[in-house]
């Protein structure tokens, strides 16, 4: 007797990422509950398993939906408004003057929203956010049917979200705690950088870890510009400082990692510390390039993220692999440095590891989440193929993935949102443009 289940999903090809480099033909993936309950040749469907919602992929790669290491979500809204310039100058002068008049409960809401429906229609179905009012964002986030880990910031000065280090330790709490029925969202600490972030603020953030332990996330080394300030402060360059303070773990995922010697290499893959690498906003902000080989062969863990909209200025984590590859491969002087199939981990099972999700997505694995995305390869531009992970990193774009789940719930089809009107979130975009432009010009 035949099983019933909830999906039945045929495609052309799989690349299920485990077990590494394999590319399968003519494959089914079926999920029940959410859960992939199988995956097995077309040809041996039709005496296992039938379905009332069968999808033929004819021209399609399967694989595991992307996941953006690290982004500023609701930072969408800012998109362009501070392009050319270096880091400091660029928040100091641009970003943190608008934030100070425009981040509150509702525009993050609406920002996360907007970069939501950009993600999902670029093959991303997971996101490790860092920014202000994650209630907020955690909501949203829901509503849309998305994953997500979204951290609770702490920074040594007042804002919208908390006035103090005493509120950003107990509204993060509150937090933290307010998700433990949630499915697709979790939390994490997110202290913003070792630069705004004093050691007493950091003994608070391991004082709170005994009520709710969760991983942390810290923009790290990401240009030579912090690390003589630290330094002059402390005495140390800021990855020792953290290894003092006992945050140099596999619970701490470190953002950038630009500017880094052979010992710190070492010392960070020593104590399984992950590095979220943003290739295309540290290119724009020129803050350095992150050595992803010698992580590679140290046996780091490195995932992929886009950065906020702001610094990049798109959140397409397709256009992010390749980026990584290319840049990689210079770096290292090596144009076997960095290969497409490493760069496809880094957009996946890398990101899932370092976000503590990897025994749930990152791969097309029984059991696991159904997390997925189809890519439709007949496009001249993806012809001829004679090697699949290398297209998909080299000549795909995010304009060819079709559709999209998360834990099987259908958030795309054929190019159609499910979970969010594409209408209003461009009308939301045009409203906010006007306002901030009015922000900068002062009017």
């Amino acid at each position: 007797m035949m099983q019933k289940v909830d999906l039945i999903i045929k495609a052309r090809y799989l690349l299920p990422i485990r077990p590494q480099h394999h590319v399968l033909d003519y494959q089914a993936v079926v999920i029940d509950q959410g859960v992939i309950l199988d995956v097995l040749p077309v040809d041996d469907l039709n005496d296992r398993y039938e379905s009332n919602h069968v999808l033929n992929l004819k021209s399609h790669v399967l694989m595991p939906g992307l996941i953006n290491a690290h982004a500023h979500s609701a930072m969408s809204l800012m998109r362009g408004i501070g392009d050319d310039m270096p880091l400091m100058p660029w928040l100091e002068q641009r970003i943190w003057p608008v934030e100070s008049q425009l981040v509150c409960d509702q525009s993050v809401r609406d920002g996360t929203r907007l970069a939501v429906g950009e993600m999902i229609r670029g093959g991303t179905t997971c996101c490790n956010d860092m920014y202000f009012f994650p209630d907020a964002a955690a909501d949203t986030y829901a509503a849309a049917g998305f994953r997500a880990v979204v951290g609770t910031p702490v920074i040594d000065f007042p804002t919208a979200w908390a006035s103090d280090i005493d509120s950003y330790i107990s509204r993060g709490i509150e937090f933290a705690q307010s998700l433990a029925d949630q499915p697709l969202i979790s939390a994490s600490w997110s202290p913003h950088a070792p630069y705004t972030v004093s050691d007493v603020s950091f003994e608070r953030i391991r004082q709170a870890q005994e009520t709710v332990n969760l991983a942390i996330e810290i923009h790290l080394h990401e240009s030579v510009a912090e690390l003589q300030p630290s330094i002059d402060a402390h005495g140390v360059r800021p990855i020792e400082r953290l290894d003092r303070l006992g945050f140099l773990n596999e619970r701490l995922m470190a953002v950038h990692m630009t500017v880094v010697t052979d010992d710190e290499i070492a010392r960070v893959a020593e104590q399984g510390v992950h590095v979220l690498h943003c290739p295309e906003s540290n290119l724009k902000l020129a803050s350095g390039y992150c050595p992803v080989e010698r992580y590679r062969q140290a046996g780091v863990n490195v995932a992929l993220g886009t950065d906020g909209a702001a610094s990049n200025n798109d959140l397409d984590l397709m256009g992010e692999m390749k980026t990584a590859a290319l840049i990689g491969k210079m770096v290292a002087e090596d144009a076997t440095a960095v290969p497409a199939a490493y760069a496809l981990e880094m957009a996946t099972i890398n990101g899932a590891h370092a976000l503590g999700l990897s025994d749930q997505i990152g791969s097309v694995e029984i059991g696991k989440q159904a997390d997925l995305i189809a890519i439709d390869l007949d496009y001249l531009e993806t012809m001829p193929m004679y090697d699949l992970m290398s297209h998909l990193v080299y000549s795909a774009s995010r304009w060819q993935v079709t559709h999209s789940w998360v834990s099987g719930r259908s958030l795309m089809q054929n190019r159609d949102l499910q979970t969010l009107d594409l209408d209003e979130l461009k009308a939301t975009a045009r409203t906010y443009q006007q306002s901030i432009e009015a922000m900068i010009h002062g009017s």
